[in-house]
């Protein structure tokens, strides 16, 4: 990979103990090729835990409700249906794109009243009708082409509407201490990493022009705890670390360090969330 999908800038290898990802020397986005940087550990794209889930829908909901409530929502990688089905429960018509990757059961109510396309949101059919909230949660990592789902985002989206996408922070801080412990490299579909200029550069590209991008203190509070199992005790683990009750334990005693030390350094929260918004 000898030049960045983002900027076209030249990439040099950033070695991680034994795996080595593709840096862009300009706006710092990774990429990753599994034959050099392997999962090892884990053979499914899903590893969560169904408690953490839970929690974690809850927070999310409220981030993408912090600017006020959408009447229309549009989700790229649905999975369960978990968010739609909350903004459904207060009032919001839902949609969403999904090409099943996860195999998981989608909510019946969702099912019932939602706009839903077991498909890439490249392969969404003309004709949608515009709405005031796309979002993806860790979908940017995954997909083909990211600046084309943002341009694709964009078409989606009323005059007024904004878009939200958590992804992985590839500019988190502990990076090089975590090193091929990394928990974002446990999952083998995780095939990029954004920095927050690599993904305020693709939002930019993708034909949006008013772009922010926040650190969440409280998304994927496991991360900490979870790549530092793997890094001081890397083994084969089929269903993830998340699987071990030693990781879900480690998690909780440390997570009030983990949170204060989030709050003092805004570099150590591992996910960027990209607000980005198309003009009236």
């Amino acid at each position: 990979m000898s030049a960045c999908e983002v900027c076209g800038g030249p990439c040099t290898d950033l070695p991680l103990g034994g795996s080595v990802l593709d840096a862009c020397t300009r706006c710092g986005h990774l990429r990753r090729d599994l034959d050099r940087a392997p999962a090892r550990h884990r053979d499914h794209a899903y590893g969560g835990d169904p408690t953490l889930d839970a929690a974690r829908l809850h927070l999310t909901h409220r981030a993408l409700v912090a600017d006020g409530a959408p009447a229309s929502v549009f989700e790229i990688g649905y999975g369960a249906g978990g968010l739609l089905r909350a903004f459904h429960d207060a009032g919001a018509r839902v949609a969403g794109a999904d090409p099943d990757q996860l195999d998981r059961d989608v909510d019946p109510v969702v099912v019932a009243h939602g706009r839903l396309h077991a498909c890439g949101i490249e392969e969404v059919p003309a004709g949608e009708p515009p709405v005031d909230l796309v979002y993806g949660i860790h979908v940017l990592e995954h997909v083909v082409d990211p600046i084309e789902t943002l341009r694709r985002t964009h078409t989606l989206l009323r005059p007024g509407g904004s878009a939200h996408f958590f992804t992985p922070a590839g500019d988190w801080a502990g990076l090089r201490l975590a090193s091929d412990g990394w928990w974002m490299l446990e999952d083998p579909t995780h095939v990029r990493f954004f920095t927050a200029d690599s993904l305020i550069r693709a939002a930019c590209e993708a034909g949006f022009d008013d772009v922010e991008i926040r650190r969440p203190p409280l998304d994927s509070l496991v991360h900490d705890a979870a790549s530092a199992v793997r890094r001081v005790r890397p083994a084969p683990r089929p269903q993830g670390v998340l699987a071990q009750r030693s990781t879900l334990a480690l998690t909780a005693a440390t997570l009030p360090l983990t949170l204060a030390a989030r709050a003092l350094v805004p570099r150590l929260r591992p996910t960027l969330h990209l607000v980005a918004r198309r003009p009236e």
